[in-house]
């Protein structure tokens, strides 16, 4: 259990002395070999003598390290309902085909006649994509979906540029879209407007027009949207912007509500990107790596980043060859993109097909509904209406001042990993659930019986919300304190001040 020094505001195990508590002169986790080469000295301001590093046995540095991945949680070791991230479990069949030999060693500077099953991959990936948006083409190149936004951009303004309308530079976005919009816009070097919605969640027409003019480049729209929604007059929406000179484009964050059942291509977008680690089951979080894949309508695909791969020669020739759109913008990733992200995405998608891909999106659909029908009767719902993948209510308990935060928090001590709170920011202390559709209805019902536990001690004991969680290594954190306070190093080290934790 944690121990919590009251005096710096430290919250420490005390079962558990620090690395260099442990540390005893003399010992070593490895034995190195002796250089075969002569000794160079350090550069002088590379050579740090008064830099104290701990001196252990490897078990003593296996034991740490282990001991603190146990703290970690994720979607192996519990229910992660994160809204609007995604949080599913990756099949591991996705890791064991990574890992092949002739995958995992290959180079990336590697002849194009060299690997021409690698490129085989791509090409796979990059037709199944264009079919899921229902556009013409796909670049691999982004890494991440923010990356994926901000080749969209790039592209959207090398088109108008083109066109000699280089002064449309405004971006409209719903204020109900995905969060990284705003600052990809401003990486773009354009001027982000933003939308309101409406009482039911979608875009508000009239605002959209008349915030269309001459002087805008295009539209980001998140369909479904941050609240959960499917944009009920999203063909208006689209009409509306193309109708003044702009393109769509579809943040495709949200498509594991769409994927095998809603084309966006068929709903006039015009160029979007997808996050293989929301939908297609690759790593998520950690810093990634991550894969943003963009697609767009024919006469914008000579604009997506390179090298793609196509196939030489003639129609129907084996050989496949990288090579630049005529007007890309130039490339975003170094090499070929994320190569061992495109691996796992193109296992998931080999696997499960088209059927496998809809039936995935409709569990996804029937157990956000599931849960938005059972919360209810406990907490409000600002826009009530079916939802898509994740649903959005507010952190709220009637008879109780209790907030959000203090929900995430207790629900911590259950075992359970938060939902995204406070976001999107247009839902008072809003609570955003996406359960996925690999979770099953009995993990359901337990997260609604935690939440169910959690509203009755919200009455009788509020104090313990707002003291929550009680059973984590590290308590709640007095986040002020914290960032006016911070502890850089280790206090053994000659830290000083608190983490801000009680």
């Amino acid at each position: 259990m944690s121990a919590v020094d009251e005096r710096d505001g430290r919250a420490h195990r005390a079962d558990s002395p620090t690395l260099y508590e442990r540390s005893r002169p003399g010992r070593r986790a490895c034995a190195l070999p002796a250089s075969d080469v002569p000794a160079t000295p350090l550069p002088a301001e590379l050579a740090r003598e008064t830099l104290r590093l701990p001196e252990l046995a490897q078990l003593d540095v296996v034991r740490h390290y282990t001991a603190l991945a146990h703290r970690n949680f994720g979607v192996d070791s519990g229910f992660y309902p994160l809204g609007s991230c995604t949080m599913k479990y990756n099949p591991r069949l996705g890791e064991e085909v990574a890992r092949l030999a002739g995958f995992a060693e290959a180079h990336p500077l590697a002849d194009a006649e060299h690997v021409q099953p690698l490129l085989g991959v791509m090409l796979d990936l990059q037709r199944w994509l264009a079919e899921l948006a229902g556009l013409s083409a796909v670049s691999l190149q982004p890494a991440a979906g923010a990356h994926g936004e901000l080749t969209a951009l790039l592209m959207m303004r090398a088109y108008h540029a083109d066109r000699g309308e280089g002064a449309r530079n405004r971006v409209l976005i719903p204020d109900s879209a995905h969060g990284t919009n705003p600052a990809s816009t401003t990486m773009a070097g354009m001027i982000a407007v933003e939308i309101p919605s409406d009482p039911r969640g979608n875009v508000d027409l009239g605002a959209l027009r008349a915030a269309c003019d001459e002087r805008v480049a295009g539209l980001m729209i998140t369909n479904p949207n941050t609240l959960g929604l499917f944009e009920e007059q999203i063909e208006a929406v689209v009409e509306t912007v193309h109708r003044h000179g702009g393109l769509v484009y579809g943040d495709g964050a949200n498509m594991n509500a769409l994927a095998g059942v809603v084309r966006p291509g068929d709903l006039g977008i015009d160029l979007m990107h997808f996050n293989l680690h929301k939908t297609f089951a690759t790593p998520h979080g950690g810093g990634g790596p991550g894969s943003g894949p963009v697609a767009a309508r024919s006469d914008l695909a000579d604009y997506l980043p390179g090298p793609v791969v196509a196939r030489s020669g003639e129609v129907g020739a084996g050989v496949l060859a990288l090579v630049e759109p005529r007007r890309s913008i130039g490339r975003m990733c170094a090499f070929h993109g994320n190569f061992g992200m495109l691996l796992r995405a193109w296992a998931y998608l080999r696997v499960l097909g088209g059927d496998g891909l809809r039936r995935m999106a409709e569990h996804a659909v029937l157990n956000a509904n599931y849960l938005l029908a059972r919360l209810r009767g406990r907490f409000p719902v600002p826009y009530d209406r079916s939802c898509m993948h994740e649903l959005v209510c507010e952190g709220r308990i009637e008879g109780s001042d209790v907030r959000a935060l203090d929900i995430c928090k207790r629900l911590l001590d259950h075992g359970i990993h938060p939902p995204t709170n406070y976001f999107p920011l247009i839902v008072h202390e809003a609570l955003m659930i996406e359960p996925t559709e690999t979770e099953s209805r009995e993990t359901l019902d337990a997260f609604l019986a935690a939440l169910g536990a959690i509203c009755d001690e919200a009455v009788r004991s509020p104090e313990r919300l707002r003291e929550a969680p009680h059973t984590t290594p590290v308590g709640r954190l007095d986040e002020v304190r914290a960032a006016r306070h911070p502890v850089l190093v280790d206090a053994a080290v000659g830290g000083g001040g608190g983490t801000g934790a009680r």
